[in-house]
């Protein structure tokens, strides 16, 4: 099977970056942000070659995986992954389920 591409929704881009910026501005080091990203792309580059991989949801076509405190959301299509959110796990998961419910 050929590797899908990897779109990230403008929502999920700017999730990433803000935690990346937090941790930045927390540690005032980028070091675990560079850590983090890593982390991100591994297993990006893991759902674009096998993408049903990881546990679907109770959200139509949407499917998730862990990584520590963070998950990443996302739906697969014939030629793409598109992710939709990049979750911190400690949030309220009411905001989540707002955020899966309007990328519906």
């Amino acid at each position: 099977m050929a590797k899908r591409n990897i779109v990230w929704t403008k929502t999920a881009d700017l999730q990433l970056v803000g935690i990346l910026e937090y941790w930045v501005k927390r540690n005032k080091s980028g070091s675990f942000s560079k850590k983090l990203l890593r982390l991100v792309t591994e297993r990006t580059l893991q759902i674009s070659a096998n993408p049903f991989i990881y546990k679907s949801t109770d959200f139509k076509d949407v499917r998730v995986t862990s990584l520590g405190n963070y998950s990443i959301y996302y739906k697969v299509t014939e030629k793409q992954i598109i992710v939709t959110a990049f979750w911190d796990n400690r949030q309220d998961p009411k905001k989540l389920l707002k955020l899966l419910n309007n990328k519906i």
